[in-house]
């Protein structure tokens, strides 16, 4: 990728929705280069911009599960984990018998169903751990490896800030046809939204800013690490002290090869993904960055071996 291309990463990584001509302006091309360049990126899928749901604000419970399986049942469990519109974040790691991915359920009933009785009654799953997420303090979202702008370039491109609110969000059958289509493809044009939902152009418009407004929609870069110079990926499991844990997260999150970072339940209390330029820049990250945290007691990495799912479908 040239520099317009990155300039053109990292403004969508803003703001999936930002308009060409806006980030036309802040590259300094014109319009049409702008959109001839995504088009390229897309066609080629290489980049695809996707809505996704906030489910905390709609009451959903996040998990991130790992499944050991028989050796040849991986790749297999994990196409079936990627067809279902609750996961994203699809691996399979280290030797090819590990699968790890992240959930979200609608309910307590929802939750039990998949974890208590799906995945362990399938033959070849050797075991399941499921971790609650508790608190994100890193989300792909934010993953500094996309950063290419000047940081007055990325401001004048910054969407409208979320409001702070913990009230229940209710969903119409218009709001779910909205949501469904920008997952399917975040840039839809408004002529499109208003095809599958029925409504006028300005009240899609209307809509889909209230609900990015109120932190239910979000758009995310699908978008292969290794693109960008970042082809070694990997999944940390940490066990930090207690009384620790906030200040690791803390410092795991500042990290520019950390893409996420959570707390969460079970034998390790942190949960991260890294994205590094490649095995030996991933060793120096170990053993010279993270292992220089107080705080930490052990520490698990496995290595991504193939992406299944990235941004995940919609949970409605």
């Amino acid at each position: 990728m040239d520099s317009v291309d990155r300039g053109l990463v990292h403004a969508l990584h803003i703001d999936g929705r930002a308009p060409f001509r806006d980030i036309a302006e802040v590259l300094g091309v014109s319009e049409n280069t702008v959109a001839r360049r995504y088009r390229k990126l897309r066609t080629e899928g290489l980049l695809r911009v996707v809505g996704t749901v906030f489910g905390a604000r709609l009451g959903y419970v996040p998990w991130t599960v790992r499944l050991r399986c028989t050796p040849d049942a991986a790749a297999a469990v994990a196409r079936a984990l990627a067809d279902r519109e609750d996961t994203s974040f699809v691996y399979l790691l280290s030797g090819g018998t590990e699968v790890s991915c992240n959930v979200q359920a609608r309910s307590a009933q929802e939750q039990d169903v998949l974890l208590l009785h799906k995945l362990p009654r399938t033959s070849r799953v050797v075991s399941v751990s499921a971790h609650l997420l508790l608190r994100g303090f890193a989300l792909p979202m934010g993953w500094k490896g996309l950063h290419w702008l000047t940081p007055e370039q990325a401001a004048r491109l910054a969407p409208e800030p979320v409001e702070q609110s913990t009230d229940p969000v209710e969903l119409d059958e218009g709001d779910k046809a909205l949501l469904h289509e920008l997952n399917r493809d975040g840039r839809a044009s408004y002529a499109e939204l208003s095809a599958v939902t029925g409504w006028s152009d300005s009240t899609v418009r209307r809509r889909l800013a209230a609900l990015r407004r109120t932190g239910v929609l979000r758009f995310q870069l699908d978008l292969p690490p290794a693109v960008i110079g970042f082809p070694t990926e990997a999944r940390l499991w940490i066990n930090a002290q207690p009384s620790r844990v906030v200040q690791v997260a803390e410092a795991l999150a500042r990290q520019p090869e950390v893409a996420f970072a959570a707390l969460t339940t079970g034998p390790t209390n942190l949960v991260a993904a890294v994205n590094c330029r490649d095995t030996g820049d991933l060793g120096h990250f170990l053993t010279e960055r993270i292992a220089a945290l107080e705080g930490i007691t052990s520490m698990e990495t496995a290595p991504i071996i193939r992406t299944v799912k990235r941004a995940g479908a919609l949970l409605l």
